[in-house]
């Protein structure tokens, strides 16, 4: 009888070494994927495209960014931590690529952002028809930058373009765009007003949203236009000043298509429209010849810091903004 009994419960031990207590962390662990695991399985590919084709590229990048010289055949030669960083500060056209970027982000930032809440301002009124001109104007922002690069080519160009055949009509000189190193970062300006449409609509969205009683409070005070613009509109927009612009100085930042469609690829007269990335570009074809490919990282990081630090103190200087809630 003893002997039944120690077997019974030397039985009942091994089955408890086996099978693992009810609410352990095996049984929690089956719950939990028989719950959620159809969704881990379809979020599978893009987790792992995201893991090889932008955190590995990213690290990557980092890490060669740290040698003299990488030509992407060869292995990385010459591991230094200020190597690249002072090639950059003697490069010359490095520093005309990031003068040139800095004075277009100036001047283009302020100004799309003013032009396009004037245009918003224009076509926030409730008047037969108002859809289709912001159709029309927001209908630039759908083209592509290449296919709009080549069209303005065609409007601007020197010799055949649209705008300088007009002018010889008017018995006046042409205009020379692109071809004098003066007049090409004012082109380019003035070519990118073309894409006033898309921050117009986060504009409208945003005036859409304002209360209609604080506009009549205000004209039960006898506010005019102007001062209820001031008080009540422009500091009800806040939120969208503040969104528009980081988002344009990070698009400036990093101009590419638009200037290499125009130009055909180079960077204009005397390097006038060298931009920065339009440089990393340049060093990134030459890698292999050149071994730069180290450089060309560094320069792409350098970038990433400056952005991130723009975008900090912006962060960090934004009690500016009013929200409905504060």
């Amino acid at each position: 009888m003893e002997n039944i009994q120690s077997k019974e419960s030397g039985d009942a031990k091994r089955s408890f070494l086996r099978r693992p207590p009810k609410g352990s962390k095996r049984d929690s662990f089956v719950r939990f994927f028989k719950k959620n695991g159809a969704g881990f399985i379809f979020a599978l590919p893009v987790t792992l495209g995201l893991l090889f084709f932008t955190a590995y590229p990213l690290l990557a990048s980092l890490y060669y960014s740290f040698f003299e010289s990488y030509t992407v055949i060869r292995p990385p030669e010459g591991f230094s931590l200020t190597y690249n960083l002072l090639r950059m500060f003697s490069d010359q056209e490095w520093i005309k690529a990031i003068t040139n970027t800095g004075i277009y982000t100036l001047i283009s930032v302020p100004m799309f952002m003013i032009f396009s809440f004037a245009l918003a301002l224009l076509l926030n009124i409730r008047i037969k028809g108002i859809g289709i001109y912001r159709m029309l104007i927001y209908m630039p922002c759908v083209m592509s930058a290449v296919v709009s690069g080549i069209a303005w080519r065609s409007l601007i160009d020197v010799d055949y373009g649209w705008f300088n055949r007009a002018l010889r009509m008017l018995n006046m000189q042409p205009y020379p765009f692109l071809s004098e190193a003066s007049t090409s970062m004012q082109t380019l300006i003035f070519v990118g007003l073309w894409s006033l449409g898309g921050p117009m609509v986060l504009w409208l969205s945003q005036l859409k949203n304002i209360s209609a009683e604080l506009y009549e409070a205000a004209d039960l005070d006898g506010a005019s236009r102007f001062r209820k613009l001031i008080t009540i509109t422009i500091p009800m927009c806040s939120p969208m000043i503040f969104y528009n612009l980081i988002m344009n100085i990070i698009a400036t930042l990093q101009t590419f298509a638009a200037v290499t469609t125009l130009t055909g690829g180079t960077a204009g007269v005397e390097n006038s429209l060298l931009f920065y990335v339009t440089k990393i570009y340049s060093s990134y074809e030459t890698c292999i010849t050149t071994g730069s490919m180290g450089y060309t990282c560094a320069m792409a990081w350098f970038l990433f810091v400056v952005i991130a630090i723009l975008t900090g103190i912006i962060f960090k200087t934004s009690k500016w903004v009013f929200y409905g809630g504060d």
